[in-house]
C-alpha cells in the first residue's frame, strides 16, 4: 500500500515511513497545501495512494458522495482523535503496521479508521465497496 498524507499531518511522518521502507509522500511535498479535500483525494487518487487524514468529519462525507457517484479512490486513513497530530512517531508507527496488515492496498471505497495504538486489534473497516458495515 502506498501512502498519501494530507496536509494536516505532519510531512516529517512521511519521512519516517520512508526511511522504514514505506512508501509515502506528505501533500507538503507534493505541493499540495490548501487544496480542497476533494482535490486531496483525487491527487493520493491519480498516484494510486490511500489518503491518510485526521479530518475525519470531511472525509466520511467525502467518501459517502463518492460512493454515491461511483467515483472511486484508494482508500482512505483516518487517524485516531485520540493521538495528537504532534505524536508524528506513534503515527508512523501505527501507518507502517496497517500497510505491513494491507500489502495490497484498502479497496476503492474503503474508508479505516486507524487504531491508537498498532497493538490494539486489527484496522476495522468503516465503509467497504459502498455500503456502510454494521
Amino acid at each position: 500500500m502506498k501512502l498519501y498524507l494530507d496536509e494536516d499531518l505532519s510531512p516529517v511522518i512521511a519521512q519516517i515511513l520512508r526511511g522504514r521502507g514505506v512508501d509515502a509522500v506528505s501533500a507538503h511535498e507534493a505541493g499540495m497545501i490548501g487544496a480542497s479535500a476533494h482535490e486531496q483525494l483525487d491527487h493520493a487518487a491519480g498516484e494510486h495512494r490511500a489518503l491518510v487524514t485526521r479530518n475525519a468529519r470531511e472525509f466520511r462525507i467525502l467518501a459517502d458522495r463518492r460512493v454515491h457517484a461511483q467515483q472511486p479512490h484508494a482508500g482512505i486513513v483516518v487517524c485516531s482523535p485520540s493521538v495528537r497530530g504532534s505524536e508524528v512517531a506513534k503515527i508512523a508507527t501505527a501507518l507502517e503496521a496497517l500497510v505491513r496488515q494491507r500489502p495490497e492496498g484498502l479497496g476503492p471505497y474503503d474508508l479505516v479508521y486507524l487504531p491508537a495504538s498498532p497493538s490494539n486489534a486489527e484496522v476495522k473497516p468503516s465503509r467497504q465497496a459502498g455500503r456502510p458495515l454494521l
